[in-house]
C-alpha cells in the first residue's frame, strides 16, 4: 500500500517528536503493509513555519537515517498546507514539494481549519484549477461545518478538487459524526485517496489495512484497494 498523508518527519509540526518516534512509526508503516510512505509536513503561516527549502533539508537528513537503520520503505516528501492567501505564493514556489501529477495536472494536499471553510475558499480553488494545480482537500469528514453539512463540500468537488479520506475516520476514531461523512463519501465515490494521516504512536498510528478492511466491506475490496493503492501509485508514478 501507499500512504500519501504522514506526519512522520520529526520534530517540525505536531507529529512525530523525536527520531525514536518517527522511526517506529515508520516501521509500524511498514508492519501494517505500507511499501511507500510520503511525508507531508504542515506548511501553515503563524504557527508552523516550514518553507519547502527546510523541509528539503530534514527530508534528506531523516532518509539518511531511515536508510542507515535498514528500514525497507520508500520514502518521498511532500506537505500539507493551509489553504489561505498564502498558497498562492507557495504554488508559485520553485522548489515547492509537489505530491505528484494527476490527469495533467500538479497535485499537493490542501487543509480547511477544523471548524469551518473560510470565505473565498472556492476563489483560490478556481485559481489553482486555472493554473493547472489539483487541490487535494483532505480529511473533509472531520471538519464541523461539512459534518453539519457535508452538501457544501460539493461546489468543491465540482470545481475540480480530490478528496482525501482519513483510514481512521472509518473506525470512529474523530466522533460519529466524521465516520458518518466518510462513509457517505466513500458509498458516493468522491474519495480518490485514503490515507493514515498518521501523528503518534500513542493515539494516531499508522493504520491504512484497518481502513482498507472497512472500506472493502462498503464498497468492494477492488475500489477500497484502488484508495490506497492504484489511485496513490497512479499520482506518484509508481509501478505497482
Amino acid at each position: 500500500m501507499i500512504d500519501v498523508h504522514s506526519h512522520i518527519l520529526p520534530g517540525i509540526d505536531d507529529g512525530a517528536q523525536t527520531l525514536e518516534e518517527a522511526l517506529t512509526l515508520l516501521r509500524l508503516a511498514v508492519d501494517n503493509g505500507v511499501t511507500t510512505q510520503v511525508l507531508t509536513p504542515h506548511i501553515q503561516p503563524g504557527r508552523y513555519l516550514n518553507d519547502p527549502g527546510s523541509l528539503r533539508k530534514a527530508f534528506a537528513d531523516f532518509e539518511h537515517i531511515v536508510r542507515q537503520e535498514g528500514i525497507p520503505i520508500n520514502l518521498l516528501l511532500s506537505a500539507e498546507v493551509r489553504i489561505g492567501p498564502e498558497v498562492m505564493a507557495l504554488m508559485q514556489h520553485e522548489d515547492f514539494p509537489w505530491l505528484g501529477t494527476w490527469e495533467g495536472r500538479r497535485v499537493f494536499l490542501l487543509e480547511m481549519p477544523h471548524n469551518h471553510i473560510p470565505l473565498g475558499s472556492l476563489n483560490l480553488i478556481d485559481w489553482l484549477i486555472d493554473r493547472d494545480i489539483l487541490p487535494v482537500i483532505v480529511h473533509p469528514e472531520r471538519n464541523r461545518e461539512l459534518q453539519l453539512d457535508m452538501h457544501k463540500l460539493m461546489p468543491f468537488i465540482e470545481a475540480g478538487c480530490a478528496i482525501q479520506l482519513t483510514a481512521s475516520s472509518l473506525a470512529g476514531n474523530f466522533g460519529q459524526k466524521a465516520k458518518t461523512v466518510a462513509i457517505e463519501l466513500l458509498q458516493a465515490g468522491q474519495v480518490l485517496f485514503m490515507a493514515t494521516d498518521c501523528h503518534n504512536t500513542a493515539y494516531r498510528p499508522p493504520d491504512l489495512k484497518a481502513g482498507l478492511i472497512m472500506a472493502s466491506e462498503l464498497i468492494g475490496e477492488v475500489k477500497a484497494t484502488a484508495l490506497v493503492k492504484d489511485n496513490p501509485a497512479q499520482l506518484l508514478s509508481l509501478e505497482i
